[in-house]
């Protein structure tokens, strides 16, 4: 089947720019500014594609938002208030990586929520659209009730334009249904107590599936809530709901456990098994019966954990597996594990995330040390072909207060590097029942 010139959706880039192309990854809140400022010259110029020749470009204060659009601008990130002049042909051909036929003005369309190079006419309609949407959503806002959790405030709608809510807002086929649903899910978020957010999104909406990841009324309630302050923009989803009382799922998840199980529990030794949340938070521990400092090794990703599968049945292992970043009840329950007596070592990939991952562990946990997670081991956890993988998100990079160099090789190499490089080592480890001393 053959695609036509005008197979946008919306009808919004020009001879169909945006068909088979991936704009998610270039649609994301932090680089909107960009998109904003390519669609107003695009506007200008009276040319939707907006694909030759140069425009100048202001870069904002936030380091988030600047890195955001490394790569598309440059190699080097923008400081605070530069302008910058960037050539269009160039940018093009950087979007062509997405989608063969995009161009810069393509992207900003579908940005900002219409199509570009528009009348005053148009323009004037759009606005309108626009207003009239801001005035309902504070009709909405004013008709909860007065305890409400969240109450979206008017000013709150200058920073859902700034992040590209709106513009997802404008891109959703039913606008207003999505703002009245929005509302009616803010309307039921409990104010005391918690709730499933499945059930949530049923007695919302009649859809046990309408608040799951991914989805806009979703995306619309944790803008909402930021702009509230009750949580706020960038942190993981889970956490975020967590915080509006919301519990994603009490019976998946949790921690990938070997050789470390609740109290009176009686397992096969190398055994894994998933101890889920509601387990987690309705547990005790035992208490160490050795002498001295008995470890249990917490880690990132399973291939760690099915490593020390290999290892003899006399050898008591003990590991728990996060498979990703901790969860509040998983920090937690390694709180209970570190208060019963035991030592926490923890570890995970060399990127921003898993930094991260290690920095909450690390701040949570009583006694909790860092296990091979230093700039000896990062250079030793490299690929050896310096072309190989992808770059680091420096500006998400978090501070290694436990060894400042460990920041330093990172921001020096600018690339991540991954827990399977360092599996031996990490047996070893296992084997002799503590980290390195």
């Amino acid at each position: 089947m053959t695609t036509t010139p005008s197979a946008c959706p919306r009808l919004w880039c020009p001879e169909g720019a945006c068909r088979n192309s991936r704009l998610d990854t270039l649609l994301i809140p932090d680089a909107q500014w960009l998109w904003e400022q390519i669609a107003d010259r695009a506007d200008k110029r009276g040319d939707p594609h907006l694909a030759s020749g140069s425009t100048v470009i202001t870069a904002p204060d936030a380091a988030v938002r600047r890195a955001a659009v490394r790569g598309l601008t440059g190699s080097r990130v923008l400081a605070p208030g530069e302008r910058r002049r960037i050539s269009l042909d160039e940018l093009a051909l950087r979007l062509r990586r997405h989608g063969a036929h995009l161009t810069p003005g393509a992207v900003a369309a579908h940005a900002v929520g219409r199509s570009l190079g528009r009348t005053a006419g148009d323009k004037a309609r759009q606005a309108a659209r626009i207003a009239g949407l801001r005035k309902l959503r504070a009709r909405l806002a004013a008709a909860l009730p007065a305890a409400a959790p969240v109450r979206p405030a008017d000013e709150g709608w200058g920073e859902l334009h700034r992040t590209g809510r709106v513009a997802r807002i404008l891109q959703h086929p039913t606008p207003e249904q999505l703002l009245t649903a929005a509302a009616e899910v803010l309307r039921l978020l409990p104010r005391h107590g918690r709730i499933d957010r499945r059930v949530l999104a049923h007695r919302a909406v009649g859809d046990p599936h309408a608040l799951d990841a991914g989805t806009e009324l979703a995306g619309l309630v944790l803008a909402e809530a930021a702009t509230a302050s009750i949580t706020r923009t960038g942190i993981p989803p889970r956490q975020a709901w967590n915080r509006l009382g919301i519990d994603l799922d009490s019976l998946g998840g949790g921690l990938l456990s070997l050789g470390v199980h609740p109290d009176g529990w009686s397992v096969p030794a190398r055994h894994p098994l998933v101890l889920p949340p509601f387990t987690l938070a309705a547990t005790t521990w035992p208490s160490p019966t050795g002498q001295g400092d008995v470890w249990v090794f917490v880690t990132e990703n399973p291939s760690v954990v099915a490593a020390a599968l290999a290892l003899p049945t006399g050898i008591p292992v003990r590991m728990l597996c996060t498979v990703g970043t901790p969860s509040a009840a998983e920090l937690h329950a390694l709180t209970c594990i570190a208060t019963s007596g035991w030592r926490i070592a923890v570890r995970a990939d060399f990127d921003s995330a898993g930094i991260q991952h290690v920095r909450a562990v690390l701040d949570a946990v009583p006694g909790a040390q860092p296990w091979r997670m230093n700039a000896e081991s990062y250079t030793r956890s490299l690929h050896p072909d310096p072309l190989y993988g992808t770059e680091l998100d420096l500006a998400r990079l978090p501070d290694t207060e436990w060894d400042p160099t460990l920041q330093a090789a990172m921001h020096a190499c600018g690339r991540p590097a991954y827990e399977e490089a360092l599996l031996d080592q990490l047996v070893e480890d296992l084997r002799h029942g503590h980290p390195p001393l």
